[in-house]
C-alpha cells in the first residue's frame, strides 16, 4: 500500500495534534475555564509550562512512536517508559508513576506489575498515549487492535482503558486511511457483542452531550467520552480542529489529556496542514522534539506500516 500526499498529511497531524492538544490545556490543567477565558497555548498552569511545551501524555506517546519506529516492539516501549521516568518528569499519573517506579526490565514484567495493583486501574493514562500505535499498524487492523491493548496493559490493566484504546486507534487509522470519523463506529459494529453494548451507548451519550458533561475526565471512559463529544459537537471542517481542541479545555478538569486525546484523531482527520503555524512554531518537549521532529515520526511510522 502506497500512501498518498493527503494520507501523509493525515499521518503527519496525527503526533502533531496529539502534541498541539496537550500543550494548549497544559496551562489550564484542574481549573475550569470561563466562558469569558481566552484559549491559548499559554503555558503555565499547575506544573508552570513553558508556552507550547508538552507534557507527560506527548511524551509517552513519543516513548511509544520511537520504540515502534525503530522496530523493539514492546521491550522497546517498555525500556523507553523507564528511561522516561528516569527524567523525574514534573507531571506523571499516579498509576503511571507507580507502575513504572518499579523499573521493569521488560515490557511483560511491566505488565504484570501493572496488573497486580489494586484499586481503581481505569485512569486515562494509557489512552492519552495510544495515538502512535495507530501509524504503526495501518496496514493490519487486526494487529493494531492487539498492539494497542498490550501497550495498554503495560501500566494500566483495567478492561476498560484496554478497550478505549482499540476503539480510538481504529478511529485513527481509518481517519489518516479515509479522511473520516467512521472508523469508530466501524470498529464497534465489528466488536463483540459485549464491548459494543458497553461502548455503543456511552459514545451517543457524547454525541448528544457536551464536553463538560463528562466531569470525571481523569477516568478513561470520561476522557474519551469528552474528546468524542468536542469533535461531534464542532462543525465538520477545516476549523473544527482548534475549535473542537478549545472544546476539551472549557470542559475543564484533565484538559491536557482530552485535549491531547482528540487532538490525535483530529490531527489524524484533517491532517498537518491545518495546525496554527503560531502553534507549531513554539511546540516543544522531551525528549528534546520539536514541531517538525513530530510530523517526520509520524510520516516515518505510516509509511513503514504501508510498505
Amino acid at each position: 500500500m502506497k500512501l498518498t500526499d493527503e494520507q501523509k498529511n493525515r499521518a503527519e497531524g496525527v503526533l502533531l495534534g496529539t502534541a498541539a492538544g496537550d500543550a494548549l490545556g497544559a496551562g489550564y490543567e484542574f481549573g475550569y475555564p470561563t466562558p469569558e477565558t481566552v484559549i491559548d497555548m499559554i503555558g503555565g498552569g499547575t506544573f508552570d509550562w513553558a508556552p507550547g511545551e508538552w507534557t507527560d501524555d506527548t511524551s509517552m506517546a513519543l516513548c511509544i512512536a520511537e520504540a515502534l519506529a525503530e522496530g523493539r516492539g514492546l521491550d522497546g516501549v517498555a525500556a523507553n517508559f523507564v528511561a522516561w521516568i528516569d527524567t523525574n518528569p514534573a507531571d506523571v499519573g499516579i498509576q503511571t508513576r507507580t507502575v513504572l517506579s518499579r523499573r521493569s526490565r521488560s515490557a511483560a514484567e511491566m505488565t504484570a506489575v501493572a496488573a497486580g495493583l489494586s484499586g481503581r486501574t481505569g485512569g486515562n493514562g494509557s489512552l492519552m498515549r495510544t495515538a502512535p500505535v495507530a501509524l504503526a499498524h495501518l496496514d493490519d487492523s487486526d494487529q493494531l487492535s492487539a498492539a494497542a491493548a498490550q501497550i495498554s496493559a503495560l501500566t494500566h490493566s483495567d478492561p476498560q482503558a484496554g478497550e478505549a484504546c482499540q476503539i480510538w486507534s481504529a478511529g485513527i487509522r481509518h481517519a489518516v486511511l479515509h479522511g473520516t470519523y467512521d472508523g469508530i463506529s466501524l470498529y464497534l459494529d465489528a466488536a463483540e457483542p459485549s464491548m459494543r453494548d458497553t461502548w455503543a451507548p456511552l459514545l451517543d451519550a457524547a454525541e448528544k452531550g457536551r464536553p463538560s458533561d463528562f466531569d470525571r475526565n481523569g477516568w478513561v471512559v470520561h476522557a474519551l467520552q469528552t474528546a468524542w463529544s468536542a469533535i461531534t459537537t464542532t462543525q465538520e471542517n477545516e476549523d473544527q480542529l482548534t475549535a473542537a481542541l478549545e472544546a476539551c479545555v472549557r470542559a475543564g478538569g484533565d484538559t491536557d489529556t482530552t485535549a491531547a486525546i482528540a487532538g490525535g484523531l483530529l490531527g489524524a482527520r484533517w491532517g498537518a496542514s491545518v495546525i496554527p503555524e503560531a502553534w507549531t512554531a513554539i511546540l516543544h518537549g522531551y525528549p528534546g522534539r520539536r514541531a517538525a521532529d513530530l510530523a517526520d515520526l509520524g510520516r516515518r511510522l505510516a509509511e513503514g506500516a504501508a510498505a
